[in-house]
């Protein structure tokens, strides 16, 4: 288990990391969600222990490692900006954790080679990292991560240089990879669908702090305020300045929405409704009103398209299935889909949210 107590870091006068509790299992895989800038990777080199923090402590497994050296961690970590031995083949990159471990020629020939069929590395083996794509030296550092058996394995947007096939593959079989060694996993991205993509548990990051820690699923569908909301939302999460009244959500004084099942219960009074793009549809919902939007932008992407629209002072995305090529400026009714609501009020903290079987 690795524990941050209230640990800080402030770098020239700067504070990096605000003060932060964490606890992570053993097998667990983590996932560290943020835009760029947001902590992810300060934090990450606190866990491994590259960086001492300012204040507090790191334990793991009931010890205190604060002062302990990375060498000394047993850590396995891998970069966006993959970091390979120039002059080694990929053989002898992915083998060497292993030597140094002190394991027998049989046991590293068979972990390099199960690793390196898994990555698509079979065929460049014999090759150094000189003498390969930008993706391939990155899959090698992956391997090389993989075969050290690590108790901590960091990875700071590993899959962010490869192809979208290889990328898939991999989402769907590192945290299985990662899980049977029974390490802890930690995965940092800025991509939402990655983190839902990856499950297990997600920390969203804001400006150095942890907004949320949960499971990845309940911090997507149940976040604690509006701060963790946005930072799981891509495209952009829609939202609305409204007042509850009674029954009914009032934009200027006039009923807009009605208010849904699972929000009934909330105070009246000025509030925040949030939602997701794919909860706003250019199609007619059951027991949904018509709200006329007017159109600023589509984007076409293959098979889904993103219109942009203005609701009152609020703009919105709506991501609908097909093409949809709207003409800017063109007054269309769209529809939410008001059992996925949020509420955040105006301090920003969650009124309610949807029931956990909502998606």
């Amino acid at each position: 288990m690795l524990e941050l107590k209230n640990i800080t870091k402030i770098v020239g006068g700067e504070m990096h990391i605000h003060p932060t509790d964490l606890v992570l299992e053993r097998g667990s895989l983590n996932v560290l969600l943020g835009p760029t800038l947001s902590g992810k990777t300060s934090l990450m080199r606190l866990m491994a222990g590259l960086d001492k923090p300012t204040a507090g402590s790191v334990w793991f497994d009931g010890k205190d490692v604060t002062g302990v050296r990375v060498q000394d961690r047993g850590v396995a970590m891998v970069y966006q900006q993959f970091i390979n031995y120039p002059a080694l083949t990929v053989y002898e990159n992915i083998a060497s954790p292993m030597r140094v471990a002190g394991k027998d020629s049989a046991t590293i020939d068979r972990e390099v080679r199960k690793a390196a069929d898994l990555l698509r590395l079979t065929p460049y083996l014999q090759r150094t990292p000189l003498n390969l794509s930008g993706g391939q030296q990155q899959r090698t550092a992956l391997a090389r991560a993989i075969v050290k058996q690590a108790n901590l394995v960091l990875l700071d947007e590993p899959l962010a240089n490869l192809d979208y096939k290889l990328r898939e593959e991999l989402r769907e079989e590192l945290p299985k990879i990662f899980a049977e060694s029974g390490a802890i996993f930690v995965y940092a991205t800025t991509e939402p669908s990655e983190a839902l993509l990856l499950g297990g548990n997600t920390a969203t990051l804001s400006e150095g702090r942890i907004t949320q820690f949960g499971a990845t699923i309940d911090v997507y569908r149940r976040p604690l305020d509006l701060l963790a909301a946005r930072t799981f939302a891509d495209p952009p999460l829609n939202t609305i300045s409204l007042v509850k009244q009674g029954a009914s959500f009032e934009l200027n004084g006039l009923p807009v929405l009605r208010v849904p099942g699972h929000l009934a219960s909330i105070p009246d009074g000025p509030l925040t409704i949030g939602f997701h793009p794919h909860h706003l549809s250019l199609q007619p919902l059951a027991a949904a009103t018509p709200m006329q939007a007017r159109t600023l932008v589509s984007e076409i992407a293959g098979s889904e398209s993103f219109i942009h629209v203005e609701y009152g002072n609020a703009r919105w995305v709506c991501l609908a299935h097909g093409i949809h090529d709207i003409d800017p400026d063109r007054d269309i009714d769209v529809y939410i889909d008001t059992r996925h609501l949020m509420a955040f009020g105006t301090d920003g903290r969650a009124l309610g949210a949807p029931a956990e079987t909502a998606a």
